[in-house]
């Protein structure tokens, strides 16, 4: 999921995708995928076993896959031929194998997951669980795979961007920072595993599930901003950093994109113990196990993406009102506090931008 967050953290990539044109498209791209998807899984459901999670999986996969191509195609807004000629088989194949097939799986594990949390199991009730897990996931892959179709066409047409969400910069980063990032992976290991302590106080072990998930989503959270503050200021301390944002703004961007997507990538988890393997519950050492590896992730790619953004700012250090849609950009850049700059004005709304 790094290039859902590189689409939404990176001002160049975010202004490119969050244009009102591209917004009521994007709307339309998703909505006839997920017609074509409940007629899929209604098409499925006479043929093939759609209460075993592994054909599940299988059938959404292959739904995400076209999907991908689809909606890449239509973002692309090129024929087919010249896609293949100008952007290769390794793009792609990346988009439909990465974006389409494993974000799928991930993405219906996500929805099964949380299902099974409000007590409504695919295991025992399969038919909904199974439709909302492969529309779900078919009109999510269509949003993103247009998206990087669309920042695709724009490269294209010759509008520069220092980084393509399609994880090869993250490749560079850890060949070339392993040293810088080494401690904040091994951060994210430690404080993960303390996360499964929390469900040792609750004896329901529905409740100590809950509880496991909120302590990897805040502590997950915590090291993305932490992280990415450290990747944003590579010869300042992090904790300077940190200092210099009001609380409210730390707040937010510690909802989202750390805790938004460390709950998300612990969901992913846990469907895959509880559906792919399953388990019929999540014990102490597995809950350890899944914090550390899902909040390892996270501080990985909160560096990365905090890399990427000191690399657009070294090169593109002027900001246009358009790049103060992004998140980041609005209270990082400027909600400072004691900020009375312009950026800092703009962040507090008076250009009247919504985020």
């Amino acid at each position: 999921m790094l290039h859902r967050m590189a689409l939404r953290v990176l001002p160049s990539l975010s202004v490119a995708v969050t244009e009102e044109a591209v917004r009521k498209k994007k709307r339309l791209v998703m909505f006839v995928p997920g017609l074509i998807a409940f007629g899929v899984y209604r098409l499925a459901k006479q043929f093939v076993p759609i209460a075993e999670p592994l054909v599940l999986l299988a059938v959404s996969a292959l739904v995400a896959m076209v999907t991908a191509g689809l909606a890449y195609r239509v973002g692309r807004a090129t024929p087919w031929s010249e896609i293949m000629r100008h952007d290769g088989a390794r793009l792609l194949s990346w988009l439909v194998g990465w974006i389409g097939a494993v974000y799928g799986v991930q993405l219906s594990l996500l929805v099964l997951t949380l299902l099974w949390i409000m007590n409504y199991s695919y295991l025992q009730h399969p038919d909904g669980p199974a439709m909302m897990a492969i529309i779900i996931s078919c009109t999510s892959i269509a949003r993103d795979a247009f998206e990087i179709g669309y920042v695709r066409r724009l490269s294209q047409m010759g509008r520069p961007f220092l980084t393509f969400p399609d994880g090869a910069p993250l490749r560079v980063l850890v060949q070339n920072k392993i040293g810088e990032l080494g401690p904040w992976v091994l951060a994210g290991l430690g404080l993960g595993g303390l996360s499964a302590f929390p469900g040792m106080l609750v004896a329901d072990t529905h409740v100590a599930v809950l509880a496991q998930l909120f302590a990897v989503t805040v502590l997950g959270g915590g090291v993305t901003l932490c992280a990415y503050f450290g990747g944003l200021h590579p010869s300042t301390s992090w904790v300077h950093s940190l200092r210099r944002i009001a609380p409210g703004e730390l707040l937010k961007y510690w909802w989202w994109p750390g805790m938004a997507f460390a709950s998300t990538y612990y969901l992913v988890a846990m469907g895959l113990l509880v559906f792919v393997m399953r388990q019929p519950t999540i014990t102490l050492g597995s809950a350890a196990v899944m914090g550390s590896i899902v909040t390892a992730i996270m501080a990985l790619y909160g560096y990365y993406l905090g890399d990427r953004r000191h690399v657009e700012d070294e090169q593109a250090p002027q900001l246009s009102s358009g790049m103060l849609r992004c998140p980041f950009v609005m209270g990082i850049l400027g909600k400072t506090i004691g900020s009375t700059d312009t950026a800092g004005e703009l962040a507090l709304g008076k250009t009247g931008i919504k985020g």
